[in-house]
């Protein structure tokens, strides 16, 4: 089950000293949990952002504040087209000599490329970084790996660990992990109705309002400009987001992700990513809320396909149901 929404958490960045205690949140060998599972996430990847002005040079850039990244240790983030659409989104890192972004592996040269183009004349290293990303949920080692990092979009998910791939998976095994497919990791995100790009949506495509990155701690609202800021802020003070992704079920199998959602007979969406979870199909859909509310309010079908389908906002979720239904 999908947890509240946390504002203002404390984000755990551990790192691994002689003894193998963290430096931060004293955890023992009886926090060892048998339904510990890790996966990694052999379609991530890393690029290492270093030097003196590699703060400044992401502030002015991504939609997360620095300043809470180097507080936290970890964010979640996009850079944007200048017309405010998501072109890549990535995890930030603190490090001892900068930062990391935990990116999809089929965009790293790209996203690489588009930063040294920024870059200009500032002196920022930007390179590829060889050690690998796992996730690891329901529960917490009580020692072993290098970086271990509370997911900053929702405390359910578990967390990012960062380090040499061997040594990850000797350590979470040690402790008690169990290692699972990266299926099965997307099947625990879509239980929390959480979207991820390239599985549910393409870059470029759509907003980050679209993709509940306001929601899931990806945006901040208070931070100076960066590109695709106007757009984004004007979406948040006027409240004028009508799509967004929620959850959806079926009792029987969903068909391919891009399917359109009927409701009535009408698209009001898309279908994302699925997976069968306890029997019955989950996933998530992008959809216009108040066409699917309109659909809900004089009780018509809502379809994917020929499958019937149920609806629900994400329990974490800020927004609500509009209303009244909108124009087309």
């Amino acid at each position: 089950m999908a947890q509240a929404r946390v504002t203002g958490r404390q984000i755990r960045h551990l790192a691994r000293i002689s003894d193998c205690d963290y430096v931060q949140g004293q955890h023992s060998n009886t926090d060892r949990d048998s339904d510990m599972h890790f996966a990694e996430l052999t379609n991530r990847a890393l690029l290492r952002i270093s030097g003196d002005p590699s703060h400044d040079f992401l502030q002015n850039l991504i939609t997360a504040d620095m300043e809470d990244i180097d507080r936290q240790g970890i964010g979640f983030s996009a850079l944007l087209t200048p017309q405010g659409k998501i072109q890549f989104d990535f995890f930030v890192i603190k490090t001892g000599d900068g930062y990391l972004l935990d990116a999809d592996t089929s965009v790293l040269a790209d996203l690489r490329k588009r930063l040294t183009f920024y870059r200009l004349r500032t002196k920022v290293m930007i390179e590829p970084d060889e050690r690998s990303v796992f996730a690891l949920w329901n529960g917490m080692p009580g020692s072993g790996p290098e970086l271990v990092l509370e997911d900053p979009r929702l405390s359910a998910l578990g967390a990012r660990v960062i380090g040499e791939a061997g040594s990850i998976r000797n350590a979470l095994t040690g402790a008690g992990g169990q290692e699972v497919s990266i299926d099965a990791y997307a099947a625990h995100r879509l239980a929390q109705g959480v979207p991820e790009a390239l599985s549910d949506f393409q870059y470029s495509d759509i907003f980050p309002h679209d993709a509940d990155m306001d929601q899931l701690n990806g945006v901040s609202f208070t931070k100076g400009c960066y590109v695709g800021q106007e757009i984004v802020s004007r979406m948040q003070h006027r409240g004028t987001a009508r799509k967004r992704f929620i959850e959806v079920g079926a009792d029987s199998a969903l068909p391919e992700p891009g399917t359109p959602v009927l409701a009535d007979g009408k698209s009001v969406g898309t279908l994302g990513s699925h997976a069968e979870i306890d029997g019955k199909a989950k996933g998530v859909a992008l959809v216009r809320l108040d066409k699917v509310r309109a659909a809900l309010d004089k009780s018509a079908p809502i379809t994917c396909g020929d499958v019937p389908i149920h609806v629900h906002l994400p329990a974490w979720a800020s927004f609500s149901w509009p209303e009244t239904a909108g124009a087309d």
